[in-house]
């Protein structure tokens, strides 16, 4: 298990990980998520023993370096990523050089995982080995994995459990269905006008707009409590609609006070 107690990390008096509290169980593949610049790199960096932080404590199961080198787990490796294990690194394309990244990690027979962007810039074919490959490590051999990256629809693929920083901070921490089970997308359309600002007062709304006359509403709460308070009102349409970890992610974001504003061009 990995396990971070209020971390903190500055820069130049700025913090790039602020107070931060998040426990990755052993065997489970845990998502870091958040925008540009949130300090999820910083936190990889600190859990790999690269930085040290400035204060709080952070307990892994760190060793030293290539302990536990694997060559017969090494060459059954090379039958998925097929690399010329005598081409230099620096000649090899990103892509190539990700799943050589990859192939090396595995072969160390490690206890614990953590990987930016591991699947950045592979072809379909290459990213579902590797979360093949992945999935099997937590399930057969409990390997720990904490995976950052900006590819939602990767992390929703992968991931049982995600974290959400935002400048520094973690702002939502989750099992990943608990939390898509705690948010929902719903559409209405109210036979009062009135009713819309009446559900601000009765439900944590995350994001609300009007689509003629039809309003949407992303919510916060337990489904069926949510949705009796609307049907209370009565209205003329009432639909409950699937919401992906990308669409979670913007609304928590928003919610959060990231500046998102729709293009006008």
């Amino acid at each position: 298990m990995i396990e971070l107690n209020q971390v903190i990390k500055a820069f130049e008096q700025e913090k790039a990980v602020d107070g931060v509290t998040l426990q990755v169980h052993k065997g489970s593949i845990y998502g870091l998520l958040g925008s540009n610049g949130a300090g999820k790199t910083s936190l990889l960096k600190i859990m790999a023993g690269i930085y040290r932080q400035d204060s709080g404590t952070m307990a892994a199961f760190y060793r030293t370096v290539y302990p536990r080198w694997n060559e017969e787990r090494f060459v059954q490796l090379g039958s998925v990523f097929k690399l010329d294990v005598k081409r230099k690194l620096h000649r090899m394309s990103k892509g190539m050089r990700r799943q050589a990244a990859v192939w090396l990690g595995l072969s160390c027979m490690p206890e614990v995982l953590l990987m930016d962007e591991p699947i950045d810039g592979l072809d379909p074919v290459m990213r579902q080995q590797i979360k093949n490959l992945l999935f099997q490590e937590a399930a057969e051999r409990q390997v720990t994995i904490l995976i950052s990256s900006h590819n939602l629809r990767e992390i929703e693929d992968l991931c049982d459990h995600v974290a959400i920083m935002h400048k520094g901070r973690i702002i939502v921490e989750k099992d990943l269905d608990d939390l898509k089970a705690d948010t929902h997308k719903i559409q209405v359309a109210f036979r009062h006008p009135d009713h819309a600002k009446a559900m601000d007062e009765q439900v944590n709304i995350l994001h609300e707009e009007k689509r003629g006359s039809v309003s949407l509403f992303i919510v916060k709460g337990n489904r069926e409590a949510v949705t009796e308070r609307f049907r209370a009102l009565d209205p003329y349409l009432l639909d409950v609609l699937p919401l992906t970890l990308e669409e979670i992610f913007i609304y928590e974001m928003e919610d959060a006070g990231y500046d998102i504003q729709p293009i006008v061009l």
